[in-house]
């Protein structure tokens, strides 16, 4: 059933708030907290309004007086706007504050480039000590907000806005830090981040392995601290990585994989992602990953042409 993950996050964290006095939620009119999930938090719940500077300074402050604020506000807001409080309070002094933040990647789309966070995952992947998530559906989102409890300093959690569809099959509670290998294949690699990504990766596989090319496909879901361990082991038999995220081509999951690779096993690496311009589209996030072709179909494309190119210059 397709769940938002912005809502999974909500519905996660007040019975945990309800065993622990110590956790906060810090809101900004996100509007994702009715009138009864505010009555149940009680003196636990605080809405700061559209105020992301003061929100990182606060919880920044919550946090350093043995406190674990939970921040809520949209994605483009806390890396840009925000970014300052991030860098200096929080992550200088490694605090566990838990930045949740919506409408990751397109999911703004019918609000323009104002709201659209294409470079957040770039921003703050580079922080020391600040580690980065992209659940791809809203389990794997309730089990980064239970992990999260017992995590070292402060964590980026990217969320969606509108319902997306869970991984199929049974696939086991994903682990901070880790990589989550959804199939095996020793032809070549698809690796992704976030739910559209995942779901167009995991299809494209499934074309491919009719056509005879066998794709191993990794969640890569944790940017930081990066599972260089697992990305390599699927990199070394094969010929190709293809890594796909919603998120310009530059900084984000693609540069994380290439700088990896470039040092453990150099491979030949290709990015899939958004193009280097903003976005000059208006619609719904399926809209605009449609238009921009952050699809199977394309992912199934790219390996052939790379693989057919690879047998010309042989």
């Amino acid at each position: 059933m397709s769940r938002a993950t912005r809502e999974a996050y909500r519905d996660r964290l007040l019975p945990l708030m309800n065993q622990r006095p110590d956790l906060m939620c810090l809101d900004t009119d996100t509007g994702l907290f009715n009138a009864e999930y505010i009555t149940a938090a009680g003196d636990q719940y605080l809405n700061l309004g559209i105020a992301e500077h003061n929100l990182m300074g606060m919880a920044a402050g919550m946090a350093a007086c043995g406190r674990m604020p939970f921040v809520n506000t949209m994605a483009a807001f806390a890396t840009s706007r925000a970014l300052e409080p991030i860098k200096i309070d929080i992550a200088y002094n490694q605090l566990p504050v838990r930045i949740m933040a919506t409408h990751g990647g397109l999911a703004a789309g019918h609000l323009g480039p104002t709201h659209q966070a294409l470079e957040d995952l770039a921003v703050l992947r580079v922080l020391p000590g600040m580690t980065v998530v992209v659940p791809a559906d809203a389990a794997a989102t309730e089990a980064f907000v239970e992990q999260s409890l017992s995590l070292d300093g402060p964590l980026y959690v990217r969320l969606g806005r509108k319902p997306t569809p869970p991984l199929p099959g049974s696939t086991a509670p994903p682990v901070i830090g880790r990589a989550q290998t959804l199939r095996q294949g020793g032809d070549v690699v698809l690796a992704a981040c976030g739910p559209y990504p995942v779901l167009a990766c995991l299809a494209a596989a499934d074309v491919l392995a009719e056509n005879g090319i066998e794709a191993t496909v990794l969640n890569l879901h944790t940017l930081s601290p990066f599972d260089t361990e697992t990305l390599v082991a699927a990199a070394r038999p094969a010929s190709l990585v293809v890594t796909v995220e919603e998120h310009w081509r530059s900084g984000g999951l693609g540069g994380a994989v290439a700088e990896t690779l470039a040092e453990e096993a150099p491979t030949r690496v290709l990015r899939l992602g958004m193009p280097d311009q903003f976005v000059d589209e208006v619609g719904n996030q399926e809209h605009l990953v449609t238009h921009y072709d952050l699809t199977a179909e394309r992912v199934v494309r790219t390996v052939r042409a790379a693989l057919d190119q690879k047998e010309t210059i042989r």
